[in-house]
């Protein structure tokens, strides 16, 4: 009988597909070394230079990003839903996200959506192994019945994770329509999507730690990518958010100046109208009924 591997040789298989690493931009060796040596002021400095070259590296990728949004508002038109898929930083990332959009666009909660390897709890603390695992991402995403009206993104800095990887596959079999979201180029996840969207940032200034720039490049980009999409959606009218959940007084105050300044009213009929019908939207409408 031929003998099985032992744990070591299987480890060593397992990370065969990582020792080539070093050949991506994300684990390219930082540009500033004996960081220890420096004082604050050097090291803030270095930061913030380094910090901005990243909007230069997402206008680079424009052109992606818009071919994205496109495709993903004619699903989100015929009632589909985003999904930001992810692992580590980048899926907290697509979950601050789409936390946000349904307070500040009123979208009920449902319609974009940010999935993180290892659940809920990986939110604030790492769980051991939740990125290596090819299977769980579709099994998260089948968690919320996906289907073929519906656009999944996925998030990686590296471009590697195997649990994006994996979703990304299994909706390409399902008929669903995918993004990518990765700071190397050409990247493993953006050979498997419909729209890619690769930024490279460079060399990271603590070597690999993807957190800093590549972070900075995938908030931009989703802020890019949701924001555009609740104005194609009509949760915009000329530059304000007339759909906001009105859930606290800074944003009862903000709803009444926006109904004043479309109105001509004054901040106590602007404020009544405003918590009479809940949205900034309704109370214009209604305005000329006051």
């Amino acid at each position: 009988m031929k003998p099985g591997k032992s744990s070591r040789e299987k480890l060593h298989l397992g990370l065969q597909g990582y020792f080539n690493q070093n050949m991506l931009t994300t684990e390219s060796t930082s540009n500033h070394d004996n960081l220890e040596d420096k004082s604050t002021l050097d090291l803030l400095k270095a930061m913030n230079t380094e910090d901005q070259s990243v909007p230069h590296s997402v206008n680079n990728e424009i052109h992606a990003i818009q071919n994205l949004v496109d495709a993903a508002y004619l699903k989100m038109s015929q009632g589909g839903r985003l999904f930001y898929i992810g692992s580590g930083t980048s899926g907290r990332l697509g979950i601050v996200d789409a936390s946000e959009c349904p307070p500040t666009y009123g979208v009920d909660p449902g319609v974009v959506n940010g999935i993180i390897a290892g659940g809920d709890q990986a939110i604030r603390n790492a769980v051991e192994n939740a990125e290596d695992d090819p299977l769980q991402g579709w099994y998260d995403l089948e968690y919320h019945h996906i289907n073929e009206l519906d656009f999944v993104i996925g998030i990686s800095a590296s471009g590697t994770a195997p649990y994006v990887q994996g979703a990304l596959e299994k909706c390409k079999e399902n008929n669903i329509l995918t993004g990518a979201i990765a700071c190397n180029k050409p990247s493993k996840i953006g050979s498997m999507v419909d729209y890619p969207i690769e930024v490279v940032v460079g060399p990271e200034f603590v070597t690999g730690s993807t957190r800093m720039k590549s972070g900075t490049a995938q908030k931009l980009i989703l802020n890019m990518i949701s924001t555009s999409l609740m104005i194609k959606l009509g949760h915009v009218q000329g530059n304000q958010m007339v759909d906001m959940q009105l859930s606290n007084k800074k944003l009862v105050a903000r709803g009444t100046r926006m109904i004043m300044q479309q109105t001509g009213l004054d901040e106590y009929t602007a404020n009544d109208l405003l918590m009479k019908h809940g949205s900034v939207r309704k109370a214009v409408e209604h305005a000329a009924n006051w």
